[in-house]
C-alpha cells in the first residue's frame, strides 16, 4: 500500500515552473530517496507536498486521499511532517521549547511525553542541550533539533530535506542512525539528499530528479548497479 502518491504534478514559484509532470510513490514503512543536482526541484517537491507551494496540475494523495490544495496545517494534521533545509527553528527559544512546538496539535500530555522520550532516545545529546537557546547550537545540533521537532507531531510520513548538508561526518552518521530508527518504527520517510551514495545506502527506492522531472527510478540494488554512471551523467562527480 502506498503512503504517498505524487501523480503528474507541476509546481513552481509564480510564473516560474520548476516541477514538470513529476511522479513518485512512497510505500508504507519505506525510505524513499530523492537525489539530483542542486536547484533542479528536489526541495520544491517537498514544499509542494507539504502545501507550502500549490501544485498547478496533477494530484498528491496521502494514504489514498487527495491533499492537493490543502493548507499546510491541514496536511500536517493528517500526518505529514516536513523537516525543511535549514530547519526553520526559533533561534531565541530553547531546544526544549522548539521540540514542544512540534507537538502543538497534540492534546494528550502523555503522548507528548512519549514522543519526547523517543526523540531523546534518538538524539541523547538533546537532554544536555535542553535549556540552551537554539542560536547557540552548532549546525549538527540544530539539525538534531529540526528532525526531533518533526517527530514530535503524530506522523505517518516524515520528509527530510538535505539531512547531511554542511555537517561533519560523525554528525551525519548520528543523523542517519536516527533515520534508521524512524524506519524501524514503520514511519515512511521521504529523503532529499545531496550525497547520492549516502542516500543509496539508506533508501529502499530512489528517484533521480533533474530539471524538474524524474530521469531515473529504481530500488537500492538497481541504483548501486547503475549508480556511478548516473552520478557522472547528472551530478558530474
Amino acid at each position: 500500500m502506498m503512503c504517498l502518491e505524487v501523480d503528474g504534478v507541476r509546481s513552481g514559484y509564480g510564473r516560474r515552473e520548476v516541477l514538470f509532470d513529476i511522479d513518485i510513490e512512497v510505500p508504507e514503512g519505506a525510505v524513499v530517496g530523492i537525489v539530483g543536482p542542486n536547484g533542479h526541484g528536489k526541495s520544491t517537491l517537498l514544499r509542494t507536498i507539504s502545501g507550502l507551494l500549490t501544485a498547478t496540475a496533477g494530484d498528491i494523495r496521502f494514504k489514498g486521499g487527495s491533499i492537493r490544495g490543502l493548507p499546510p496545517e491541514e496536511i500536517a494534521r493528517r500526518g505529514v511532517s516536513h523537516v525543511p533545509q535549514g530547519d526553520l527553528l526559533f533561534p531565541q527559544m530553547t531546544v526544549w521549547e522548539n521540540l514542544l512546538l512540534g507537538a502543538y496539535r497534540e492534546r494528550d500530555a502523555a503522548a507528548t511525553r512519549g514522543r519526547l522520550d523517543t526523540v531523546v532516545a534518538l538524539f541523547p545529546k538533546l537532554t544536555q542541550l535542553r535549556d540552551k537557546v537554539v542560536r547557540s547550537l552548532s549546525g549538527g545540533e540544530r539539525r538534531m533539533v529540526g528532525i526531533g521537532r518533526g517527530l514530535m507531531a503524530p506522523s505517518d510520513l516524515i520528509m527530510i530535506d538535505e539531512p547531511s548538508l554542511g555537517l561533519a561526518p560523525l554528525v551525519i552518521d548520528q543523523v542517519y542512525d536516527a533515520i534508521r530508527e524512524i524506519r524501524a518504527s514503520r514511519t515512511s520517510v521521504l529523503l532529499v539528499e545531496e550525497n547520492p551514495e549516502r542516500a543509496a545506502g539508506m533508501a529502499d527506492y530512489l528517484y533521480l530528479v533533474d530539471n524538474g522531472g524524474v530521469k531515473w527510478r529504481g530500488d537500492q540494488e538497481a541504483f548501486k548497479s547503475a549508480g556511478r554512471e548516473l552520478i557522472q551523467t547528472y551530478l558530474g562527480t
